[in-house]
């Protein structure tokens, strides 16, 4: 029931927050990996040998044992995109006990790769809401331009890479084990970013501003579902 609520209350904020929003799309049917494929480092394109990528439960888990995604087929622009997480318990080699780490990738353009060209929007124990830009992408935040590295999300405090960590200043996830809600509005040339409804990220003046959308396995289990979508008007 918790859930439902938690859920519930996502979706007005968004509908507050631009009144220009178009149809729900739910790109996760919540039963199959229907409109995507899967890649993997060693094993390529729609190649799965070790069930890395399985749906249970109306969720995608994520082993996170081999780097590498799920991606749509379809390319998309100007959208608000409404993501719900949870980390899972495991960590693999080349990140074994290091911090939990995944992210959703967007305006992903070019051959698949670990990792395609795009813009991330970073999840990792400690630093959620950063902005990693992939394959010279270029940004501007706060009046900063540029076309690599990472943007720290707002009032980030100190990090370590550790399993488990959390910001002990400006933590925004939730307690381990529970749901996250992940806003993207990718409108036009602009990003922003909300992590449990507060915004935590935001960018003008982007290189990129259409593609595909990307979920890591990044050497942590994790959990992705409603994996939505809507259309917002570009002004």
């Amino acid at each position: 029931m918790m859930i439902v609520i938690f859920l519930l209350l996502c979706i007005p904020f968004a509908s507050a927050a631009n009144p220009k929003l178009g149809p729900k799309l739910k790109l996760f049917n919540g039963k199959n990996l229907d409109g995507f494929y899967t890649y993997l480092e060693k094993h390529g394109k729609d190649n799965d040998p070790d069930h890395v990528f399985r749906v249970e439960n109306g969720a995608v888990h994520v082993s996170g044992a081999e780097f590498g995604y799920f991606i749509t087929e379809k390319e998309y622009d100007n959208y608000y995109l409404h993501v719900m997480f949870r980390w899972g318990e495991h960590t693999h080699e080349p990140r074994k006990d290091k911090a939990r780490d995944s992210g959703v990738l967007f305006h992903v353009n070019g051959e698949d790769k670990i990792w395609p060209h795009s813009i991330e929007f970073q999840m990792i124990e400690g630093g959620t809401g950063d902005i990693i830009l992939v394959g010279e992408t270029r940004l501007t935040v706060k009046g900063e331009t540029k076309d690599k590295g990472r943007f720290d999300r707002f009032g980030k405090g100190p990090w370590k890479d550790v399993a488990g960590y959390r910001d002990p200043q400006n933590e925004v996830e939730k307690a381990h084990g529970q749901w996250n809600c992940l806003e993207l509005w990718a409108v036009g040339d602009t990003v922003r970013y909300y992590v449990n409804h507060k915004l935590v990220n935001e960018g003008t003046a982007s290189s990129l501003a259409k593609g595909r959308i990307l979920f890591q396995s990044e050497g942590a289990e994790v959990y992705f579902k409603t994996i939505e979508l809507r259309p917002v008007a570009a002004r």
